[in-house]
């Protein structure tokens, strides 16, 4: 009779499996994220769960619930921390182009069969990233892992969409924007870009911010979790709070300004300060401004 030499970390291995048998996947990384050092043999079969995942949109960093309310998921944030922790560095190149990265984050499989466009000249989308049918990518541009694109929408050359962001349908990220990321602490917000929303060229959305629905934010605005809005419609200062992040309100229209500082050096030398100023709400002018064309689609 053949002897089998099962040693102590066997038993662990073995036990974390019949265990994970019966746990959901939210609850095998709440474990695996509170263990010291858990093995490879443990850690890859959750790591591969979770990317198919997000890669189907199956799960989300981040959900709103019928009351329009955004909540983040701690676990999933927590789930792809783990790829990062526990990816070691390979080559992923393709053909000319030279890639070295974890082995747990390779680039995201596409085929004809997605529906998505994605147009020649250096782009990349890293897999656990969903994009519904009907998104645009124009060349260069990136998305991170964990970010959502619902049907629709552009990413238009230079943009970024980073770690965990939400972007909703028929969303226009115009050139250069940045869509701010997050992972760490597991905790914080990711940037919410609701549906109908144009985003000019140079803008950037950072820290948990949200905006909503078929808002407008022109070329150069930049948004973060210590900006004030300032609504010269509705005579009202926006900020966020402890409980509540910054939200620029549905059909908002912003652009770039200023205002003055108030010490006496900064008024000698006539100093001011970038402002972020809502000066409509959404019209049809507007809407004609920011029509996306079908024909480009």
């Amino acid at each position: 009779m053949k002897t089998v030499l099962v040693t102590y970390w066997d038993t662990i291995s073995l036990n974390f499996s019949l265990l994970a048998f019966h746990m959901t996947l939210q609850e095998q990384i709440e474990l695996l994220s509170a263990e010291a050092a858990p093995s490879e043999q443990e850690v890859m079969p959750v790591i591969n769960e979770l990317l198919h995942l997000l890669n189907t949109g199956k799960v989300r960093a981040a959900e709103q619930d019928l009351h329009g309310h955004w909540r983040a998921n701690t676990w999933v944030k927590k789930g792809i921390l783990l790829c990062f922790k526990y990816g070691r560095m390979a080559d992923m190149s393709t053909g000319a182009f030279r890639f070295f990265d974890k082995h747990t984050i390779p680039m995201k499989h596409i085929t004809l069969d997605s529906g998505v466009r994605i147009v020649p000249g250096g782009s990349a989308v890293r897999s656990g990233a969903y994009l519904a049918r009907g998104v645009i990518c124009m060349p260069p541009m990136y998305i991170n892992i964990g970010a959502y694109i619902d049907e629709g929408t552009m990413v238009d050359s230079h943009a970024l969409v980073g770690t965990c962001a939400q972007i909703g349908k028929r969303v226009h990220l115009s050139a250069a924007a940045q869509i701010g990321g997050v992972l760490e602490p597991a905790g914080a917000r990711p940037v919410i870009i609701e549906d109908d929303v144009f985003v000019g060229g140079n803008c950037g959305v950072y820290e948990g911010v949200i905006v909503r629905q078929r808002a407008v934010l022109s070329s150069g605005v930049v948004l973060n979790g210590s900006t004030k809005i300032f609504d010269v419609v509705q005579n009202r200062i926006l900020q966020s709070s402890i409980d509540a992040p910054l939200e620029v309100p549905e059909g908002a229209v912003l652009v770039s300004g200023t205002r003055p500082l108030d010490s006496p050096f900064a008024k000698e030398h006539g100093l001011a300060v970038y402002t972020p100023v809502i000066v409509k709400y959404r019209d049809t002018k507007t809407d004609a401004k920011t029509a996306l064309e079908e024909a480009l689609r």
